[in-house]
């Protein structure tokens, strides 16, 4: 399932974070990629050793995960703290899927779900394309926004034609580890949360939570 996901971040909050990082130390890229994904990644990013990190991720992991939209399409266990990456005119990521299993030894979790929060708007090209069963998505969002996508998912990054591209990426080991699955169970939690306000208190809507409430006890890995 592709999902996007409006006004993650504030206006506030990404003027603050724009303003870190703009004397901020960014590193090469290949530097975190694994194997397959380092002969086409061209991109900078914020160096793991600054102390900037801390500051930006208590802004964008709260907001992330106290989403309502991202929770019930997600069911997040484990979720990473962000990469903040950067493209400048002529940079690019070409086609890769992510790692299946990613962190450090003491914290290892599998990527099921990839989040990429778009940081700001003002650039061309740059575009995060996902091939899906039904062909290429090109996705561009408005700064704040986010898009939610499968980690299994082939994708690539445009090349910046003009001014340069700010995203924070992240990663979640789902409860739910089948895509199948999740999307089912995101379709009728919408179908649920739509009953429960408009039929309160109706057997219908009882039933449609606890077959939801039940299936996520069944399929939830924890």
């Amino acid at each position: 399932m592709l999902l996007t996901i409006k006004n993650v971040l504030t206006e506030n909050q990404l003027k603050v974070i724009r303003t870190l990082l703009v004397n901020a130390e960014f590193t090469d890229g290949k530097l975190s990629a694994g194997k397959e994904a380092n002969s086409v990644k061209n991109n900078t990013e914020l160096s793991q050793d600054s102390q900037l990190h801390e500051q930006l991720n208590q802004m964008v992991m709260p907001s992330l995960l106290q989403n309502a939209e991202y929770q019930a399409s997600a069911f997040p266990l484990k979720i990473a703290t962000p990469f903040y990456a950067r493209y400048r005119v002529g940079m690019e990521y070409g086609f890769h899927v992510d790692d299946p299993v990613m962190g450090p030894m003491q914290g290892r979790y599998r990527s099921d779900i990839s989040t990429t929060i778009f940081l700001n708007d003002d650039y061309e090209g740059g575009e995060l394309v996902i091939k899906r069963p039904f062909g290429e998505q090109s996705i561009k969002l408005n700064a704040g926004d986010a898009v939610v996508y499968p980690s299994t998912s082939l994708h690539k990054v445009n090349p910046v034609t003009e001014g340069e591209r700010l995203v924070a990426v992240t990663w979640a080991q789902s409860m739910i580890k089948d895509c199948s699955k999740r999307e089912l169970l995101y379709e009728l939690g919408q179908a649920r949360e739509t009953l429960l306000e408009s039929h309160k208190g109706s057997e219908e809507a009882s039933q449609v939570s606890n077959v939801y409430a039940n299936l996520v006890r069944r399929w939830s890995e924890v």
